[in-house]
């Protein structure tokens, strides 16, 4: 099993797609990249903590490979806009990759270099790509958020029209 971070604004709708994924044995929504050690859902939000909201996914690259995830996590949020996704603004909901190997950094820099150059998106990608530090799981009400409650409001406006594409776009990558 390897483990990879990535941030794609609203953790629900990120820990949404990955859970369904052949190979994914795990996603753990949380906060990386910041400076307060343990923080809480609530100084997150507030932007000045630095962390991100992430998710930590557990994956056996034998079932899918980590150039695949990156197409996953490239193709589910727009990766070009700076501290943004949709209506959720701050630096809490960047595109970030934390990457744990050498491999991992050379592969996220490639693909990123190769979706700028190909000009799938009007603007540049503005992903980060940083090395992983700490990982603080997220509080247990955010674990299987979209799961739980799949008739709130977020869940209804948000995360199932994202989710409904992304079974769309990549229905053969999906747990039977």
């Amino acid at each position: 099993m390897e483990t990879t971070t990535f941030g794609s604004g609203c953790f629900w709708c990120t820990e949404a797609i990955f859970q369904q994924l052949k190979g994914v044995s795990s996603v753990v929504s949380g906060y990386s990249g910041g400076h307060v050690k343990n923080p809480t859902y609530e100084q997150v939000t507030t932007g000045r903590t630095g962390h991100a909201e992430v998710c930590q996914i557990q994956f056996d690259p034998e079932q899918i490979s980590f150039e695949e995830l990156l197409e996953v996590f490239f193709n589910t949020h727009d990766p070009t806009t700076l501290n943004r996704q949709g209506n959720d603004i701050g630096t809490q909901y960047r595109s970030v990759i934390f990457y744990h190997t050498e491999e991992q950094r050379k592969a996220a820099e490639s693909v990123k270099d190769k979706l700028d150059k190909s000009r799938t998106w009007k603007n540049p990608i503005v992903t980060e790509i940083v090395p992983f530090d700490l990982f603080y799981p997220a509080e247990d009400y955010h674990q299987n958020y979209y799961k739980n409650n799949p008739n709130q409001g977020y869940c209804r406006v948000v995360i199932a029209p994202k989710v409904n594409k992304f079974e769309k776009v990549f229905k053969l990558k999906i747990k039977s």
